[in-house]
């Protein structure tokens, strides 16, 4: 299958690449700078020149595949409502050539605001008003003809080269001096390794329904304090906790999000795509000296 792919020299998309090509699919990366493109043609990728806000480059990347895996977004928390903009924008550029043929797209969103508190499962509605909109831009073309279907990730992605949520805790921890935690710290991260991610991409190309949501989910919930704790270990800092009201003083915008209850399930996506993660865990990936640059 020829696959156009967005994000194809992300830390995720790397590992799409790589998985796509391995299993004989032919890999078409979009690329937004000449660094990119050397990448991928390094990576053995053909590249298109083009970026999430080049829309004809979108188009025509689209029109040519035999089907397309959106990873890319721009993580600018700063610009994230304008970001869920154009991120919308590409998406329905790209289905527009699509529609009416079957072909598969799927796009990326996440596992962590589905249902705080409780085990998300693949049969949860993603909430409204959340500024990326990756999923519903998507799946609303499940109804027009195309294979649109959704991956939603667990809140942190791990493995080599991570630059997500687990080292912006580490840098954090570094300039405050101590490693910490919101409440008791028992609220729980969905975690996935990168390499099981990628795989799940490729199934989901191969055997996903459309209008599907499958999860990137290989476990269903690590405490947060048992994040903090390694990271303490390993920086030789304090490990502390934070009440509710403290935790926006010392995470900043980045409080939400550490002290959020968010287990999810993968039962459905495993047993739908036969998808089994066999990558180490988040813990034990994160007690690794190259986490913390040594």
């Amino acid at each position: 299958m020829r696959v156009f792919l967005t994000g194809a020299t992300g830390f995720v998309g790397s590992a799409v690449t790589q998985n796509l090509i391995a299993h004989g699919h032919k890999v078409v990366g979009l690329a937004r700078s000449d660094a990119n493109a050397a990448a991928l043609t390094k990576a053995g990728v053909e590249v298109h020149r083009g970026s999430l806000e080049d829309l004809g480059s979108l188009r025509s990347g689209a029109a040519k595949a035999d089907g397309v895996i959106h990873c890319a977004f721009i993580h600018d928390f700063s610009k994230y409502a304008e970001n869920g903009q154009i991120d919308a924008h590409a998406i329905a550029a790209m289905c527009a050539v699509l529609e009416g043929s079957n072909r598969p797209l799927i796009v990326t969103s996440g596992t962590a605001i589905l249902s705080p508190g409780r085990l998300a499962t693949e049969d949860d509605v993603a909430p409204e008003g959340f500024p990326r909109m990756s999923e519903k831009a998507g799946l609303a073309f499940a109804a027009r003809g195309v294979r649109a279907m959704a991956i939603r990730l667990s809140p942190t992605v791990h493995g080599d080269g991570d630059k997500g949520f687990v080292p912006m805790l580490i840098a954090l921890a570094r300039e405050k001096g101590v490693s910490a935690y919101v409440g008791d710290g028992a609220n729980r991260w969905s975690a996935v390794h990168r390499l099981d991610a990628a795989d799940l991409y490729r199934r989901t190309l191969e055997k996903g329904v459309a209008g599907a949501c499958y999860h990137g989910v290989a476990e269903e919930g690590v405490a947060f304090k048992d994040i903090a704790t390694i990271i303490g270990r390993r920086l030789n800092i304090p490990v502390v906790g934070k009440s509710a009201a403290e935790a926006p003083e010392h995470f900043g915008w980045f409080a939400m999000f550490a002290g959020i209850d968010a287990p999810t399930s993968s039962e459905k996506t495993r047993k739908a795509l036969g998808w089994e993660p066999n990558q180490q865990g988040l813990l034990a990936d994160l007690d690794n000296p190259r986490y913390f640059g040594s």
